[in-house]
C-alpha cells in the first residue's frame, strides 16, 4: 500500500514538472507576449520574465520591441523637373502595440517596407532635383509623415527616414559639371573685372596726385631705379620726364649775369 502511494506521489510529481515545463515561457526584456487562447487574444500582454500558459490551448506569440532598422531599396523615378533619378533610403521604426502588429496586419515588416518604397517614389515626383540635392532634411520630413500615417494603425512608430543616396545620369553628372565650371568661371572673370575697376580709381587718384604735386613723380622715378637696380641687370633704361627736360631748358635760357657797370661780365 505504501509502495502504491509513494508510486502515485511520484507520478504526481512527474505530472506536474512536465506540465510546469510544457506551461513555461520565457519572455525577454526587449520583447512582449501576446497570448492567445483558442484563437483569441487573452488578457494583457505578458511582461519580461517568466509566464505561464494552458499548454495545447494557449500560444503565446512574442513581438521584439527593438528598433528595426530597414534599408529602403534603390528606387527610379522621374523628379518635378523631368531628371531621372534613383534614390534609396533607410527608415527606423518599432513596435509599440504588440496585439495590433499581431492582428491588423499580416506582416508588419513587409508592410513598411512597401509603404517606404511607394513613398519614396512619391516624394521623388514631387520634388526637384535641387530639393534631392540639397533639402534632404525636409525630404526626410515629408517622408516620415507619408509612412507613418499609416503604420500608427499597425502598431508601428517610425522614429526616422534617411534619404542615403541620389544617383543620377552620367550625363546629368557631366552636365552639372560644365554648369558649375562656366558658373566659377563667370564669377572669376567678375573678380578680376572688379578688381580692374578698383586699380583704375587708385591710378586715377594717384595720376591727379602726382599732376599736382611734381617732386612726387621724381620720387616714383627713384623708387623704380632703385627696383630695377635691385635685380642686378646688365642693361638698365632709365626714363627721363618732361618736367626734367623743362628744367634743364629753363636753366639755358637764363640771361648772362652783367657787372657792376652795366656791361656784360667777360668770360
Amino acid at each position: 500500500m505504501l509502495s502504491e502511494l509513494l508510486g502515485a506521489i511520484a507520478a504526481a510529481g512527474s505530472a506536474g514538472v512536465i506540465y510546469l515545463a510544457m506551461a513555461a515561457r520565457v519572455v525577454k526584456q526587449y520583447e512582449r507576449g501576446v497570448l492567445f487562447r483558442l484563437g483569441r487574444v487573452a488578457g494583457d500582454e505578458r511582461s519580461p520574465g517568466l509566464t505561464l500558459v494552458i499548454p495545447f490551448v494557449d500560444r503565446l506569440h512574442k513581438v521584439n520591441m527593438q528598433i528595426v532598422t530597414m534599408p529602403i531599396p534603390a528606387q527610379e523615378g522621374i523628379t518635378r523637373d523631368n531628371v531621372t533619378v534613383r534614390v534609396d533610403a533607410v527608415v527606423y521604426f518599432r513596435v509599440i502595440d504588440p496585439t495590433s502588429a499581431l492582428v491588423k496586419v499580416e506582416d508588419y515588416k513587409f508592410a513598411v517596407s512597401q509603404m517606404a518604397q511607394t513613398s519614396l517614389r512619391s516624394i521623388i515626383g514631387k520634388s526637384d532635383l535641387d530639393d534631392l540635392l540639397s533639402n534632404r532634411e525636409k525630404l526626410n520630413q515629408g517622408l516620415e509623415l507619408m509612412i507613418d500615417s499609416p503604420a500608427v494603425g499597425w502598431g508601428v512608430q517610425v522614429d526616422r527616414v534617411e534619404i542615403k543616396d541620389v544617383s543620377l545620369p552620367d550625363t546629368m553628372k557631366r552636365s552639372m559639371a560644365r554648369q558649375a565650371e562656366a558658373d566659377r568661371e563667370r564669377r572669376a572673370r567678375i573678380i578680376n573685372a572688379d578688381a580692374e575697376l578698383q586699380a583704375s580709381k587708385k591710378l586715377a587718384e594717384a595720376a591727379q596726385q602726382m599732376a599736382d604735386t611734381p617732386a612726387a613723380l621724381q620720387l616714383r622715378l627713384l623708387q623704380t631705379v632703385m627696383a630695377v637696380s635691385a635685380e642686378k641687370n646688365s642693361t638698365l633704361v632709365l626714363p627721363i620726364p618732361v618736367e626734367l627736360l623743362h628744367f634743364l631748358e629753363r636753366g639755358n635760357n637764363a640771361p648772362p649775369a652783367s657787372d657792376s657797370d652795366g656791361g656784360p661780365r667777360s668770360g
